[in-house]
């Protein structure tokens, strides 16, 4: 029964920061990471950012990197993602997921793996 709920997409102007968060509950494991995908139409899906909810470890997107904050609140079992300097090759639907494990390998994970929200749509228009 474990869920994930995102909150914060919408419309963001170009140039604007997008600030996205999740919340996990349902959990019967101590030990996991969480993060955010993104998936654009016709695109393939796209590892944005994870963070270690044990440790400080953080893993970023190659595409995105440079652009990409990501935050934790442990004991609310949450996780916030900020992105500065949008554009409208960031549109996409945005997914929260989380896996078990240290993060290392999120980046792999395919959406028959871990847990995923239902995604929030993002726009940025030109």
């Amino acid at each position: 029964q474990v869920r994930l709920v995102e909150s914060g997409g919408g419309l963001v102007q170009p140039g604007d920061s997008l600030r996205l968060s999740c919340a996990a509950s349902g959990l019967t494991f101590s030990m996991y990471a969480m993060g955010w995908f993104r998936q654009a139409p016709g695109k393939e899906r796209e590892f944005v950012a994870a963070i270690s909810m044990n440790s400080d470890n953080r893993y970023f997107g190659d595409s995105v990197k440079g652009r990409i904050t990501i935050s934790k609140n442990k004991n609310m079992n949450t996780v916030t993602l900020q992105m500065s300097r949008m554009g409208p090759e960031d549109t996409a639907i945005y997914y929260c997921a989380l896996d078990q494990g240290t993060g290392t390998t999120m980046r792999l994970m395919t959406r028959t793996e871990g847990f995923w929200g239902q995604g929030t749509q993002v726009t940025v228009p030109s």
